[in-house]
């Protein structure tokens, strides 16, 4: 089965109404994409953050073209909703943020994020921050298919966890048109609730970055719709592939291989994923 771009976005707006919780994993290339979809995952989301780590690079060391280019690759590897992280859509003013939209939507992401903060910055002010949302709002209005636009408030990423001055925010962001409201960094269980109880809209949080995390069960009792896992996955590849690295230098064994997936399992996920895609 291959899925057109406007039935993707009808099932991920849906997932979005439907009852329930859902986990919405981040690949960091099409490989990963295609292994997380391969195991059921209903959508996936890129990770910046992640997708720079491919390329050697540090968090906000992607530019445009390279961010748009690899959400691509993961697009045309599954059969899947993808959502992309643009960071805070490349630019500062409301129109630029738009371009950056409507360039995603153009190569075949049905949804994306935008944060209210330049990379390592303080937030916008909350006036020039709603205008942002405000204008990619329209352009995802303006799009033949449902675009899923999610407005990110990352107060508690910048040196200001303030739970008050993010609800303020993520209230302004859905007035502007926003689908989805995210406050990376809101971690605990009772102000997450807080959060979910003061939106109308569904709210996103990050899960699995840390032990004691709340589970799939604890969130969708506190209100969340959906969980995304941000930079988790690729950070635990990453780890794995150092331990193999350090246990053949370090030991000169190769236990490592006992524990990984054997090649024909893994390419058969691979065919798998590209038959259902059409993708060679």
């Amino acid at each position: 089965m291959s899925l057109t771009q406007s039935e993707k976005a009808v099932r991920f707006r849906a997932l979005h109404v439907a009852p329930g919780t859902f986990v919405m994993p981040n690949p960091w290339d099409a490989g990963s994409a295609r292994m997380l979809a391969s195991l059921g995952f209903p959508a996936l989301a890129t990770s910046s953050s992640a997708s720079a780590g491919t390329l050697g690079r540090q968090d906000y060391g992607l530019t445009r073209d390279l961010a748009l280019a690899l959400a691509r690759a993961m697009v045309e590897a599954v059969d899947v909703p993808v959502s992309a992280d643009l960071e805070d859509g490349f630019g500062v003013a409301p129109e630029v943020v738009g371009e950056t939209v409507q360039l995603a939507a153009g190569l075949g992401l049905v949804g994306c994020s935008i944060e209210d903060a330049p990379g390592g910055a303080p937030a916008h002010a909350l006036s020039l921050a709603t205008d942002r949302i405000a204008a990619a709002a329209a352009v995802t209005r303006g799009l033949p298919f449902p675009f899923v636009l999610t407005a990110r408030a990352e107060n508690f990423l910048r040196g200001k966890p303030d739970l008050d001055d993010t609800i303020i925010r993520l209230q302004a962001y859905e007035r502007a048109g926003a689908d989805v409201l995210f406050a990376p960094g809101v971690s605990d269980l009772g102000a997450i609730r807080t959060l979910c109880s003061a939106l109308k809209k569904p709210v996103n949080v990050i899960a699995g970055g840390k032990a004691g995390s709340p589970s799939i069960a604890e969130l969708a009792a506190a209100g969340v719709k959906r969980i995304s896992l941000a930079t988790s996955l690729y950070r635990a590849a990453m780890t794995a592939l150092r331990d193999a690295a350090l246990e053949v230098r370090d030991r000169g064994t190769f236990g490592y291989g006992e524990r990984a997936m054997v090649g024909t399992e893994l390419g058969a996920v691979m065919r798998a994923s590209s038959a259902n895609t059409g993708v060679a």
